[in-house]
C-alpha cells in the first residue's frame, strides 16, 4: 500500500509517498480504507525530532498522523457493533496511508464527510476533557485562551451546548468566527483578565489555557484557584495550573456525540485547508505556521 512517510527527522520536505506494508486490525482495532486524515501540530512536532534525543536517527520509516476516517475492511477480535463496510472516524497511529487501523472509534453517520470526521478525533476529544478536568457545568463562565485554533473552536462549541458562557481570545480577524460559534470573543495579550471582568463581573469563572504564551498565571489569577485552570500547552513545569496531556486518561466518549451534533447541524466542523495527501508538505508547513484557523486535512488516494 501506499503510505506519506519519512525516514529521518527534520522540516516538512522530508515526507514523501513511499509503499509501507499493511496493518491488520488487532483485538479491539478496526481497519479501514482511509478516506481523510487530520494533521496535527503533534504530527509536525514528531516529524521535526523535537521530542527525539539529540543525534538520533530513524531505523525505519515512520508513517505520521493519529486521526482518520474510512469505511471498515477488517474488524479486530472482540470489536462489537461494527461490520466490514461500516462508516467510522477515530483515532490511530500511522494513519496516513491507504490502509490504516484505529483504536478508538466510532460510527460516521451518512452526510457526515470524511474530512469533518477526521478533522474533529482529537479537537473533540482534548475539548471534552478539559470540559471533564474542569468539571465545568451550567451557569459557569469558561474563558478559552485561544479559541480560534482546532481545538478552541470545538471547546467553545461543546462549553455552549453545556450550558456555559464562553469568552474566547482570538486575534481581531476572527472575531467573528468566535462570536459564530457562541462565544464573546476578546483579545490575547496582558488585560486579559480585566477585559474578562468587564464581559461577566462577577462569574463562577474556569478557564482553559490553548495557547501556551503565559496566560496561565492571569487566569489562575481571575479565577482565584489553579485547580479551575486546565492548560494544554504550557508544559514548562512553571505553571501551577493543571496540565492535561492525555496521560490521565482519554474521552473518547465524545466521538459518538459530536458524530451526531455534526449531523445535525448543531456542531461546525471548522476546516482551514483540505488538500490531497501529495500536497502533505504544503500542509505541514501551514500547520507549523501556528495562523490556520481550525483544522488542516488530508484526503488519502
Amino acid at each position: 500500500m501506499r503510505a506519506l512517510q519519512y525516514s529521518e527527522f527534520g522540516g516538512p520536505e522530508v515526507l514523501t509517498l513511499g509503499e509501507a506494508e499493511e496493518p491488520h486490525a488487532g483485538p479491539g482495532e478496526v481497519r479501514i480504507a482511509t478516506g481523510a486524515v487530520a494533521v496535527n501540530p503533534i504530527d509536525a512536532t514528531l516529524r521535526s525530532g523535537a521530542f527525539a534525543p539529540e543525534g538520533r536517527r530513524l531505523r525505519a520509516p515512520r508513517i505520521p498522523g493519529f486521526d482518520a476516517a474510512g469505511v471498515v475492511d477488517e474488524v479486530g477480535a472482540g470489536v462489537q457493533g461494527y461490520a466490514v463496510g461500516d462508516r467510522v472516524f477515530g483515532a490511530g497511529t500511522s494513519v496516513t496511508a491507504e490502509r490504516s487501523t484505529l483504536t478508538a472509534f466510532a460510527h460516521l453517520p451518512d452526510g457526515v464527510t470524511w474530512e469533518q470526521g477526521a478533522a474533529v478525533v482529537t479537537v473533540a476529544e482534548t475539548a471534552m476533557r478539559i470540559l471533564d478536568r474542569l468539571d465545568a457545568r451550567d451557569g459557569q463562565v469558561l474563558v478559552v485562551d485561544g479559541a480560534s485554533g482546532g481545538v478552541g473552536t470545538a471547546l467553545v462549541q461543546l462549553a455552549v451546548l453545556r450550558g456555559l458562557t464562553v469568552v474566547g481570545t482570538a486575534s481581531e480577524g476572527k472575531h467573528e468566527l468566535v462570536r459564530r460559534l457562541g462565544a464573546q470573543p476578546t483579545t490575547y495579550g496582558p488585560g486579559l483578565s480585566d477585559r474578562v471582568r468587564d464581559l461577566v463581573d462577577n462569574a463562577d469563572v474556569v478557564a482553559a489555557d490553548l495557547a501556551g504564551k503565559g496566560s496561565a498565571a492571569e487566569l489562575i489569577e481571575l479565577t482565584g484557584d489553579p485547580a479551575r485552570v486546565v492548560t494544554i500547552a504550557d508544559f514548562s513545569g512553571d505553571t501551577e495550573a493543571v496540565v492535561s496531556d492525555g496521560s490521565e486518561g482519554r474521552s473518547w466518549h465524545v466521538l459518538e456525540q459530536v458524530a451526531a451534533l455534526i449531523a445535525e447541524e448543531r456542531f461546525e466542523v471548522v476546516i482551514d485547508q483540505v488538500l490531497p495527501w501529495t500536497d502533505a508538505v504544503a500542509a505541514h508547513t501551514a500547520i507549523e505556521s501556528g495562523r490556520t484557523t481550525g483544522k488542516i486535512v488530508l484526503t488519502v488516494g
